[in-house]
């Protein structure tokens, strides 16, 4: 509780939330929330340092906290009202619970209030900030309260039982009069959260139709690294946190990061990356060198010694001697040892029959003196039950996550963000791509490509006098049109049934497996498993050669060379997505 004075001087109580501004919480934690900060946002303040019973010096002026969900946009009506979706523990941000957060109310309607000078403050009129001695304990968060309204004014006997909603300060000893604390605010929001209107690109609104094609362009592009990573906040604190444990404690860890393709997993890693070293800069955590391999990259699963052995000392050698060396050094302790973090990207193709490449990557971590943190990233979720023998599994360790498709709305807004307040597109042209595409498959990437097809298209046309300049519905049809006609799909739905039989088969074959190949063997019993379901004859196992070797020539599938006869591995040339959406059609 707090004690406030009314009009009339007297002392009523009312009930204390903490907030934190943006200004106030550290750029390097800032990073946490993913996305850049809305110049309205405050948060909800957990920290143990502030007290909830204070006394408060005066009232300063009404105003309107409003809760938000954490999907929901920020609106940009009201300049005055302040919006909060998270809380702030000095350490990490968290989904404001409903019981904690703010109610929100319409904004009061009270007459100007004349500020209450404090009786020690010497004078009603108060000195230059630059005259008052400096006071590094007082904190300046805005701090609220929920309280009976005030008596009405002298005259009038009625009382009112609204609530209402006032910022005021705590009362801390030495204080500062209420002119300085509103100077104070003032002086300090203004030098780092920039009024709302001078994020807005200066007449973007002015800009010919064309131009703002243009525009869009390179933000669509899938290589395009934008600013924020939308809908990915949860994930991306916990990774952040995650990997900051490890590296301030000095210890090891594995984690096992799964989900479909263009479902952020790699880029959410990055952005991970990029604030732990701006981190590592400003010397708020130690330093710690970053690896990053990729199982797509490699000719042979122990090429992985090679090139972390490479990119950790600038060494080269074979892959045996690479293991050697990198068990010897992730097994001694050295002097003045940095953490490695490893990244490790389409780990599903780094299995060995022995696996023991994804054994050591996994032990070395558990090594005391090792230091090496260890992120993996696989398309399957359940991988490690799938493909890992036991011993590899136990040493992988429970700490997994997983990135579910994105929604229609997620990947509505990754456009919006991506376009970055630039009027492009019609809203039932984007609402299309982002519900077909989220039907589909909830790829993000083919989402860009689509939307920026698109705008090729709209760009193409914009010499016709009648259009509106917007990517419209007909613009996105045709881009659909000709992404789901393309000359591999058109293939498939031209094949014959058995060769459409052995496409399913394969697809079927991988998610068995977890893995992204197989051996003609393996796809040929499901292949015969199909055609059973399906009521027709089997195929003998050189027939089956010959429909797989037609689809080889046809560049649908990659083969092994054909002299290794049923133990030739097979792979697919297009997306899965693409197979099934023809066999669906056809």
């Amino acid at each position: 509780m707090s004690t406030l004075k009314d009009f009339d001087g007297r002392q009523k109580k009312a009930v204390v939330q903490w907030f934190v501004r943006v200004s106030e919480v550290p750029v390097s934690k800032l990073k946490l929330l993913g996305r850049e900060p809305h110049p309205q946002e405050i948060f909800y303040y957990q920290g143990r340092s502030c007290d909830d019973e204070v006394d408060a010096e005066s009232i300063l002026r009404p105003v309107q906290v409003k809760r938000l969900d954490g999907a929901a946009p920020f609106p940009d009506g009201d300049r005055d009202a302040l919006y909060v979706k998270l809380s702030w523990d000095s350490k990490t941000f968290k989904v404001l619970d409903s019981e904690l957060a703010p109610p929100s109310c319409p904004k009061p309607s009270l007459p100007p209030l004349a500020p209450v000078l404090p009786a020690c403050s010497g004078s009603g009129v108060p000195r230059p900030r630059s005259a008052r001695p400096a006071h590094p304990g007082l904190r300046h968060h805005a701090m609220t309260s929920t309280f009976p309204s005030l008596a009405s004014l002298p005259g009038n006997h009625a009382r009112r039982e609204e609530t209402k909603k006032c910022v005021f300060r705590g009362m801390r000893q030495p204080f500062l009069s209420s002119h300085e604390f509103v100077s104070c605010i003032l002086a300090h929001s203004s030098s780092e959260i920039p009024p709302p209107s001078s994020l807005i690109a200066p007449q973007r609104s002015l800009l010919h139709p064309r131009s703002q094609l243009l525009l869009c362009l390179p933000r669509l592009h899938v290589s395009s690294v934008p600013e924020s990573l939308p809908c990915r906040e949860q994930e991306f604190q916990d990774i952040y946190s995650f990997v900051e444990s490890k590296i301030v404690d000095g210890t090891g860890g594995c984690m096992y990061i799964s989900g479909v393709p263009g479902t952020g997993k790699t880029a959410t890693v990055h952005e991970v990356m990029r604030c732990l070293q701006h981190a590592a800069d400003v010397d708020e955590i130690p330093p710690f060198h970053f690896i990053e391999i990729n199982g797509m990259k490699m000719t042979d699963p122990h090429q992985a010694y090679v090139q972390i052995l490479q990119k950790l000392t600038g060494q080269k050698a074979t892959a045996d001697h690479a293991a050697a060396l990198l068990e010897k050094r992730f097994s001694n302790a050295a002097p003045r040892k940095e953490t490695t973090v490893l990244l490790v990207d389409e780990l599903d193709l780094l299995w060995t029959r022995k696996q023991n490449v994804m054994y050591n990557l996994f032990d070395w971590p558990t090594r005391r003196h090792a230091r090496l943190v260890v992120l993996t990233i696989a398309n399957t979720m359940d991988l490690p039950e799938r493909i890992m023998i036991n011993r590899v599994a136990s040493r992988l360790g429970l700490t997994r996550m997983s990135f579910q498709p994105y929604s229609f709305k997620q990947l509505q807004q990754i456009i919006m963000s991506r376009l970055n307040k630039v009027k492009a597109f019609e809203q039932d042209a984007l609402q299309l791509v982002s519900r077909k595409v989220a039907a589909l498959s909830g790829d993000a990437r083919r989402c860009l490509d689509i939307c920026r097809r698109a705008t090729e298209i709209c760009e193409h046309s914009a010499a016709d006098p009648s259009a509106s300049g917007l990517v419209g519905m007909s613009h996105v049809m045709e881009a659909l049109d000709e992404m789901f006609s393309s000359a591999y799909i058109t293939a498939i739905k031209c094949a014959s049934v058995q060769e459409q039989l052995f496409l399913r088969a394969v697809i079927a074959e991988f998610r068995r497996l977890g893995l992204e190949e197989a051996t003609f063997q393996q796809v040929f019993v499901q292949h015969q498993a199909l055609c059973r379901v399906e009521g027709l004859q089997p195929v003998s196992v050189s027939e089956g050669l010959a429909v797989c070797q037609r689809l080889g020539a046809c560049r649908l599938l990659l083969l092994e060379p054909s002299r290794l006869g049923v133990l030739q591995r097979v792979r697919l040339n297009v997306s899965q997505d693409d197979v099934l959406f023809a066999l669906k059609a056809d």
